[in-house]
């Protein structure tokens, strides 16, 4: 790997890093507000109409943050792509271990933890997002080890359905839960008004994630897997 691109991973790796400082400085606030005996489901407090709102839109900004530094980095689709995942990876992992350093929390890889709101809460133990940061890490590596080495990369169409299918079933078992409550409770049909739905927030602030389907976020890790292990190795080979 040239030692420009090495030199661009450190600094994105140290940009990213602070922002997870930040983004978990901004939980520690919201826990001392709503979870002063420390966070703990069912949900309540940001759910507030007025919070979520806000908390929606520093979601979108952190992601724009992630994209815009991963443009200034790169010049074709393939680079960028790889660090804005290495980006997004690092962010991830650095906040929970901020979170760890700052409140003890969490107090396992299995704890329970909201992963992200929009459209509506995604909820899974920790050890997920962690694994598929780490596995971004990789496949930002790998790609960029390929342009550095002057190939020619592209995906082909099996590749692409591979991770785009893998990252799809991943992102289900987050959002199962509360998406089944929203669509099985009969609430999309007024999915922009949710927030101000008190028979949805009454069920909301009731429930506690019991069980995660390992299974469903294990089939989307192994075929996205197999799917970026795939490219990496064909496109290794001309």
């Amino acid at each position: 790997m040239k030692k420009e691109t090495i030199n661009k991973l450190w600094i994105l790796g140290i940009f990213a890093a602070a922002m997870g400082y930040l983004e978990a400085v901004v939980v520690v606030y919201l826990r001392e507000v709503f979870y002063p005996n420390g966070f703990d489901f069912p949900l309540k407090g940001f759910i507030l109409p007025n919070i979520l709102a806000i908390e929606w839109v520093r979601e979108f900004a952190t992601i724009v943050m992630l994209v815009t530094v991963a443009m200034l980095a790169g010049k074709k689709f393939f680079e960028r792509g790889a660090y804005f995942i290495y980006a997004f990876a690092i962010w991830d992992i650095f906040y929970y271990v901020f979170l760890k350093i700052i409140l003890d929390w969490p107090t396992s890889l299995l704890t329970w933890d909201v992963l992200f709101l929009i459209p509506w809460p995604w909820v899974g133990p920790v050890l997920a997002p962690v694994l598929c940061s780490l596995l971004m890490i990789l496949t930002g590596v790998l790609v960029l080890s390929l342009i550095d080495g002057g190939k020619r990369i592209n995906a082909t169409v099996l590749e692409g359905v591979l991770v785009v299918l893998g990252v799809v079933l991943v992102l289900v078992s987050w959002m199962w839960d509360y998406g089944a409550m929203i669509i099985g409770g009969g609430f999309l049909s007024e999915f922009f008004m949710l927030a101000e739905n008190a028979e949805l927030m009454a069920l909301v602030s009731s429930f506690v994630p019991s069980s995660y389907n390992w299974w469903l976020f294990g089939l989307g890790f192994v075929l996205s897997s197999i799917g970026i292990v795939n490219f990496y190795f064909r496109n290794l080979k001309k």
